[in-house]
């Protein structure tokens, strides 16, 4: 039987405002019993991040077993959340964790959890991810942090962030995968009847809506008339003239209203209509590049990687489904396309 491995004391902290799905990803990988495995598992256990009476999301009270001491007895440490990107967190707790870095150990966030361990430095000058909505606020307080908004989750050896909620799932999975192996983390996977590795980041979770900044006036009625025609071969000569500019003053004016060029709001319209009839139509691959401007498999695939992080096949797989919400059923795809 194989020993305990380096890590294997998980403390997971509890505070005030607990985010209890995120706590429970922690609990659910870290804290089962696995009778089924065939070598000693995580010890986990709960200390309390700051002094009570503690409250977890949706009116549960909270009632750690430990305090911070035992902290500095800890191989890995949960962040599960956090209760807000402006909420500071206490001292004591910050310096627990910046002592936990110091000696070696691993330190863990999920979610908004990575707010705490950016308030430390442990995360100055490495990358990390957090939930889409966060990224931007993350970045902007904290620009040392290299942020990646696109990811599941990054691993730098003894700092690991996830992206939102789920992700923390597949942030534990692959701590598991890391510390006992593919087989162990594949075991652990099917109990939780979850794939053992997902394919793409989190762009493809991010909704895409058209962009309503425009205002009134030519601009604006350009993008109104636009989502009816994305099927249409336009260049942005085309949209430039039906705008009724000059493709110079076009440019100019779409980039300072937009924040983006022409060519790439266009593209990522073309790809939110290619998302919603890979969820919600039983058309080909061919069929969805068609309606939705791309003219090729080859493009739409090129663009849903570079946007969505993943494949039209597998974003089907994970998002299609019927107008009564049931899975759809739906026609062979092609699947010559590389992992994501």
């Amino acid at each position: 039987m194989p020993g305990q491995p380096p890590h294997s004391r998980v403390v997971a902290l509890a505070y005030d405002g607990l985010c209890t799905f995120e706590f429970g990803c922690t609990y659910e990988i870290f804290g089962l019993p696995r009778p089924e495995l065939d070598r000693p598992w995580y010890r986990f256990d709960v200390c309390a991040a700051e002094p009570g009476p503690l409250h977890a999301a949706g009116g549960l009270a909270v009632q750690a077993p430990y305090d911070l001491a035992l902290v500095e007895r800890a191989d890995t440490v949960i962040v599960p959340g956090w209760r807000g990107e402006t909420e500071s967190p206490p001292q004591p707790l910050l310096d627990a964790l910046m002592r936990v870095s110091e000696r070696g150990g691993r330190l863990v966030s999920i979610c908004s959890g990575v707010f705490v361990l950016a308030a430390t430095g442990v995360l100055d000058g490495k990358r990390a991810t957090t939930h889409w909505r966060y990224t931007e606020a993350l970045a902007r307080r904290y620009p040392d942090i290299r942020v990646d908004p696109d990811v599941l989750y990054v691993d730098e050896g003894s700092v690991l962030t996830s992206a939102g909620s789920a992700a923390g799932l597949d942030l534990c999975l692959h701590i598991v995968r890391r510390d006992h192996g593919a087989a162990v983390a594949n075991n652990v996977a099917r109990r939780l009847v979850l794939a053992p590795h997902r394919d793409g980041g989190q762009q493809q979770f991010v909704a895409t809506p058209v962009a309503c900044e425009a205002g009134n006036g030519r601009l604006a009625a350009l993008l109104d008339w636009l989502p009816g025609h994305l099927d249409e071969e336009l260049t942005v000569g085309d949209l430039a003239r039906r705008a009724g500019m000059s493709l110079r003053a076009f440019q100019r004016r779409f980039r300072k209203t937009l924040g983006t060029t022409p060519g790439e709001w266009l593209a990522r319209q073309r790809i939110a209509l290619a998302r919603q009839l890979a969820e919600t139509t039983d058309l080909t691959v061919e069929q969805i590049a068609a309606q939705s401007g791309f003219g090729s498999v080859e493009t739409l695939r090129h663009h849903f990687r570079r946007l969505v992080g993943t494949t039209p096949g597998r974003y089907r797989r994970s998002f299609a489904q019927a107008a009564n919400g049931r899975p759809q059923r739906r026609p062979a795809v092609s699947r010559t396309a590389p992992s994501a």
